[in-house]
């Protein structure tokens, strides 16, 4: 496989400190039964540091669902780049669709931090969402392309390497309709497309894309089979230790079949 598969579960405003360790207790002694799926936990800031106390020592990535673009300030109530580096996350996810839509985050505030996370050492999750309406294939294409552009706009071809790309469909979020495999793909081709004219083909070849709105187990061995589909960032769904574990498992039995 030239780009390794990656499951990532976005708990969200989900999950208890108290629920942590039962969690990643129930997942991890399983992981070795997919030993080419990298697995990620995405959890709010309150839970991060129970989160990687119960990881250490096994294959499970912990990551942060948002930072703030300064590494320290006068900033109360956000959270440090720098700080979530010194707790051992690996990555964070930036410009959610949630967070846009909900918070007013630009792609302005999604290139900030994206470079604050790469200069910190904490890896990008860099999520691509679309509009609910748009009129035509071509502004669809549009849309997708700017959301691209924008927030890599200073990313130095190497720093390409550690981010990864997230494209969540606004309409598919929540709604337990994820958008069709073919449909997916062609979004996610315009991506790697995107990122080719940007960078060149060998960066666009290696960087990772997902797809992230209502996955479950029900749909995810299709997305996953498609050629431009690296991985799945799964909200709900992924709440449950077990259909985390059956994603894992999807993902490596599609990558292996193509």
């Amino acid at each position: 496989m030239l780009r390794r598969p990656i499951v990532i579960a976005n708990w969200k405003m989900n999950k208890l400190p108290s629920e942590v360790e039962r969690y990643i207790a129930e997942v991890s002694p399983k992981l070795a039964a997919y030993p080419h799926v990298d697995a990620v936990l995405a959890g709010q800031d309150v839970l991060l540091n129970a989160m990687v106390t119960a990881a250490k020592g096994t294959s499970i990535e912990i990551g942060a669902e948002n930072m703030y673009w300064q590494d320290k300030g006068a900033y109360t109530g956000e959270t440090s780049p720098a700080a979530l580096a010194d707790l051992g996350i690996s990555r964070v996810i930036i410009g959610h669709s949630e967070r846009r839509n909900y918070f007013r985050e630009t792609d302005e505030m999604v290139n900030l931090k994206t470079l604050a996370a790469l200069r910190n050492g904490v890896s990008p999750i860099i999520a691509i969402d679309e509009a609910v309406q748009l009129e035509s294939l071509n502004d669809h294409a549009h849309w997708i392309v700017n959301q691209v552009v924008e927030p890599l706009k200073g990313v130095t071809r190497e720093e390409m390497s550690r981010l990864m790309l997230a494209y969540e469909p606004t309409a598919a979020i929540g709604s337990g309709q994820a958008m069709g495999p073919e449909a997916a793909q062609k979004s996610l081709h315009v991506i790697r497309q995107t990122v080719a004219d940007m960078f060149d083909q060998e960066v666009a070849d290696h960087v990772r894309i997902l797809y992230g709105g209502s996955v479950k187990p029900a749909n995810a061995y299709e997305l996953l089979k498609q050629p431009d589909i690296d991985g799945v960032l799964v909200g709900d769904a992924a709440l449950d230790a077990a259909t985390f574990i059956e994603l894992i498992s999807l993902a490596e039995q599609a990558k292996r079949n193509l």
